[in-house]
């Protein structure tokens, strides 16, 4: 897809920040849509419908995970890739986005390369943005993965799963009893070229666990992960 064709949401109180990653954005020819507080990014969102959505996690009133977390409900954004932006280098603040639903994050201050390099790979990656694909439904234990429609079945009963929650399971399951290591999920997943904090993939793990109540996807320790049959 080409980049006028695809439109970004901008999230931060900070105007000079939306003015800086708005720039960054219009010269690589997306197009781009900006909010200064979650409700505002809410309704935007819903209107515009965007590819991928960056956001702030520290904001007064709705916070960028109170807003993560609507923004995942909606159907107009259930597949955005979700990129948070945090000027805090604790665990937490990523952590927390990634449970919320959020693909990725990036620290501030923002290097416009750094920061450029990690859309283009995050919006090749997406569903929105994978044109044609056929790939066949998994039907595994009691799963079934459908990847045409991101859903998941549990017992014939439909269940949406984050994207990258989604791509992860249905990796581990294209595969039963298979070790993946956590390189080649991080390439498969996120891409070489995406940089990604090294609890990413628990914290997607444990997720998946938790939701769908399954105990057949196990950790090799010191490894990485098999769907277990």
């Amino acid at each position: 897809m080409k980049n006028e064709n695809i439109t970004i949401l901008l999230v931060d109180d900070e105007k000079d920040i939306l003015e800086f990653l708005s720039y960054n954005l219009k010269k690589e020819s997306y197009q781009v849509v900006t909010a200064r507080s979650g409700e505002e990014a809410i309704e935007k969102a819903v209107r515009t419908k965007p590819s991928l959505i960056v956001l702030d996690v520290m904001m007064p009133g709705m916070d960028g995970i109170e807003t993560c977390t609507e923004l995942r409900k909606l159907k107009e954004t259930k597949d955005s890739v979700i990129i948070f932006l945090t000027a805090r280098s604790e665990d937490y603040s990523q952590i927390a986005g990634l449970d919320a639903g959020a693909d990725d994050y990036i620290s501030k201050p923002v290097k416009p390369k750094v920061f450029l390099s990690k859309i283009k790979a995050l919006l090749r990656r997406s569903p929105k943005n994978d044109e044609g694909s056929t790939k066949e439904a998994i039907e595994i234990i009691n799963l079934k993965i459908d990847p045409e429609s991101y859903v998941v079945f549990v017992d014939g009963k439909e269940m949406s799963l984050p994207k990258k929650e989604f791509e992860l399971l249905q990796l581990l399951a294209s595969k039963p009893n298979k070790v993946f290591t956590r390189d080649e999920i991080f390439s498969k997943i996120w891409g070489n070229d995406v940089i990604v904090g090294e609890r990413t993939i628990d914290v997607h793990i444990r997720k998946i666990r938790e939701k769908l109540n399954i105990t057949s996807i196990k950790t090799i320790k010191g490894v990485g992960y098999k769907f277990e049959l």
